[in-house]
C-alpha cells in the first residue's frame, strides 16, 4: 500500500524505464548489446558512486553485505539485461514487451507460495491480471500469436523476468540501507559481470560508436538507470515487492506516451484502453493507504533504521 508521494515516484520511475525503448534504438544501431548494457551499468554505477560519496551517505559493515549486493546486481541486472539481449535476437519488441511486464505475476506466485511478507489480497491479484491486459492492449493481442514460435528467445525473456521479480524480493533486506548505497553497489557487481562478458561475446573496442549513440547511453545511464534505481530500491522499502514491481506495466505505457508526445506517433483506441487498464490494475496493486506503517523506519530484520538512512532516503 503507498501514499501519494510513492504513486508519484512510482509514476516517475516508469518514465524512467519507459526511456531505454527509445533510447536502446539509437543507441543499438552502432554498440553491440552487451557492451551497451555494460557500458549503461557502469556509467550509472560511477555516478552513484559520487552521490554516496558527495552525500556522505553511510555504508554499513556488515559482514554478509558485499555478496548480498553481488547477488542482487546480478539476478537484478545482469542477468536480466543479458537474457533480454539474447531473447530480442529472435523475439518481436512487441511480445517482448509483453513477456518482460510479468514480474508482478511472478511476484505474487513467489509471493504466494514462499515468501508471505505482504498482503495478498484479492484486489491485487485484479491489479496484476489487469496490468497485464493493458500491457497486451498496447502491444498488440496479435504479438500473442508469436507465442511458441522462437521458444528459446522467449524461455529466455521469461527467465529475464523471473530474474527480476526474484530481485524485488530479494531487494528487501536492504531496507535499513540508504537506496545510494544499495544501487551504487548493485550496479557495480553487475558491471564486474558484463564487463568481461562483453569482451567475451563481442569485439566492444572495434566498435564505432556515434555521437548519437553516446548521448542515448550516457542519458539511460544517468537518469533510467542511476536515478531509477535509486527510486526502485527506495519504492522496495516503502511500497514492498510487489508494488515496486508494478513499474513494469508502467514502463510501455510510459513508451506510448513518449512516442505519442516526441515521436509524432499516433494514439490507438486499443493503446488508449490499455493505458486506462494499466493505471487501474497499478492503482489496485497499490492501494492509496500507508504500507506497514506499524513498520515504518523498521528493516526487514525490525531493525531501526538509521536516521542517516532515512535522510538519503528522502534526499
Amino acid at each position: 500500500m503507498a501514499r501519494p508521494r510513492e504513486i508519484g515516484l512510482l509514476a516517475m520511475l516508469g518514465l524512467l524505464w519507459g526511456m531505454p525503448y527509445a533510447l536502446n534504438k539509437i543507441a543499438l544501431v552502432t554498440i553491440p548489446p552487451v557492451t551497451l548494457a555494460a557500458a549503461r551499468i557502469a556509467i550509472a554505477a560511477a555516478v552513484l558512486w559520487i552521490i554516496v560519496i558527495s552525500m556522505r551517505c553511510k555504508v554499513p559493515a556488515r559482514r554478509r553485505l558485499v555478496s548480498q549486493l553481488f547477488v542482487q546486481g546480478c539476478i537484478g541486472c545482469a542477468i536480466p539485461y543479458t537474457l533480454i539481449a539474447i531473447g530480442q535476437q529472435s523475439v518481436e519488441s512487441a511480445l517482448a514487451a509483453i513477456l518482460n511486464s510479468t514480474t508482478p505475476i511472478f511476484v505474487f506466485l513467489i509471493s504466494l507460495a514462499w515468501i508471505r511478507q505482504e498482503p495478498l489480497t484479492a484486489g491485487r491479484l485484479f491489479g496484476v491480471t489487469t496490468g497485464l491486459g493493458g500491457v497486451i492492449l498496447i502491444a498488440g493481442a496479435s504479438a500473442l500469436a508469436g507465442l511458441g514460435h522462437a521458444a528459446a528467445g522467449q524461455a529466455a525473456i521469461i527467465m529475464a523476468t523471473f530474474s527480476s521479480a526474484l530481485s524485488a524480493i530479494y531487494g528487501r533486506r536492504f531496507t535499513a540501507i540508504a537506496p545510494q548505497v544499495t544501487a551504487a553497489g548493485a550496479l557495480t557487481s553487475a558491471t564486474l559481470v558484463l564487463a568481461p562478458l562483453c569482451f567475451f561475446v563481442e569485439a566492444p573496442l572495434q566498435a564505432t560508436p556515434s555521437l548519437a549513440s553516446l548521448a542515448a547511453v550516457l542519458v539511460n545511464a544517468v537518469a533510467a538507470t542511476a536515478l531509477g534505481f535509486v527510486l526502485y530500491f527506495r519504492l522496495i522499502r516503502t511500497i514492498g515487492s510487489m508494488g515496486a514491481a508494478s513499474v513494469s506495466y508502467l514502463k510501455p505505457a510510459a513508451g506510448v506516451l513518449i512516442g505519442c508526445t516526441l515521436l509524432g506517433e499516433s494514439l490507438s483506441w486499443t493503446a488508449a484502453i490499455g493505458l486506462v487498464a494499466i493505471l487501474i490494475g497499478v492503482a489496485a496493486i497499490n492501494p492509496m493507504h500507508p504500507f506497514a506503517s506499524s513498520r515504518a523506519g523498521r528493516s526487514r530484520s525490525g531493525d531501526i533504521v538509521e536516521p542517516s538512512t532515512q535522510a538519503a532516503t528522502h534526499a
